[in-house]
């Protein structure tokens, strides 16, 4: 099969499509006939050297695919042979062909294509982790999303709304507030023109926002907790804006906030086929009503990938990327 080797850490240059063997599916596990992998942020890092696969995962990147699973590990009655599936995996995905748990895997919303499916799992697994499991957002509440135009942000617009929150969102250019808007944000704050804080303030009536998604980290912690309501939650998933924080915990201890933080990638198998039953019983059924669809930027084929990253790494995108195989 064909599949994406990365050099050693580097530039996207480093990427390298080359020839590997067709993986078997373990105890557990499907093979899938892979039409299509979105392209993540951790990706990027891994292929700079900053983000090594968990022990036993392959070095290939990738780690979500759509496509027909085609072979079963031993064990296996669910997804059956030739269904169409997307998958969370730790790895791999950038290739024709992947092995993934099958308890990670979920089928294609028939109003979804293979494309589309691809930019499912990491930002729904994620948001749905993050926002509503570990920061509990309610019906009624306000959801502060940074990095409103981002995978990750569009998911979290998406659903955010499509659970009864408002959903205010910082992004770094007027159009992509405005396609901030466009997917459903109540309100969209260029964060070059206005303070974020004031305007998540203002827009709350004194009150700030319940839930902040944070993936910037850095300076907007302490933001954050300016930004957050009493009893409000901060769920931090990523530090692009710096891994060190200053925090004057008074603020924090007055309000009574909650910080929470996570990584998906070396959760256990157990714990993602959790989340993917959670996302099958509650987020799956939106796609029937047309409520929830994912925004795809662009895509690009799998010998490309060096393409993908860089128009990644160059934040122009409004929504997802996606590698065709």
């Amino acid at each position: 099969m064909t599949a994406i080797e990365i050099r050693e850490p580097g530039p996207p240059q480093v990427l390298r499509a080359v020839q590997r063997p067709v993986p078997e599916p373990g105890p557990g596990e499907v093979l899938i006939r892979v039409t299509a992998a979105g392209v993540n942020r951790p990706d990027v890092l891994q292929r700079k050297g900053a983000y090594a696969p968990p022990p036993g995962v392959t070095e290939i990147p990738g780690l979500e695919v759509a496509g027909e699973v085609v072979g079963l590990g031993e064990g296996v009655r669910e997804p059956a042979l030739r269904e169409k599936v997307c998958a969370l995996v730790a790895g791999g995905g950038y290739a024709q062909y992947v092995s993934a748990p099958a308890v990670q895997c979920l089928p294609v919303p028939p109003t979804l294509s293979l494309e589309e499916a691809a930019a499912l799992p990491e930002t729904f697994f994620t948001v749905w982790l993050n926002v509503f499991e570990r920061a509990r957002l309610k019906r009624g509440e306000t959801l502060l999303v940074h990095g409103g135009s981002s995978g990750i942000g569009t998911t979290a617009i998406l659903l955010g709304k499509a659970f009864g929150a408002r959903v205010l969102v910082t992004a770094g250019s007027a159009q992509k507030c405005a396609a901030c808007r466009e997917l459903g944000a109540d309100l969209a704050i260029n964060y070059h023109e206005s303070d974020f804080v004031a305007a998540t303030v203002r827009a709350t009536d004194g009150q700030g926002a319940d839930v902040i998604l944070d993936m910037v980290g850095g300076d907007y912690v302490a933001r954050n907790v300016a930004a957050a309501a009493v009893e409000g939650r901060i769920a931090l998933i990523a530090y692009q804006g710096g891994a060190k924080a200053e925090l004057d915990l008074r603020p924090f201890q007055s309000k009574r906030l909650t910080l929470t933080a996570s990584t998906l990638r070396p959760q256990s198998v157990a714990n993602k086929g959790r989340i993917a039953a959670a996302l099958r019983q509650n987020v799956w059924p939106l796609f029937a009503s047309g409520k929830v669809k994912p925004l795809i930027h662009a895509r690009f084929p799998l010998a490309d990938a060096a393409g993908a990253h860089k128009l990644m790494e160059s934040g122009a995108h409004i929504g997802k990327i996606v590698l065709l195989a």
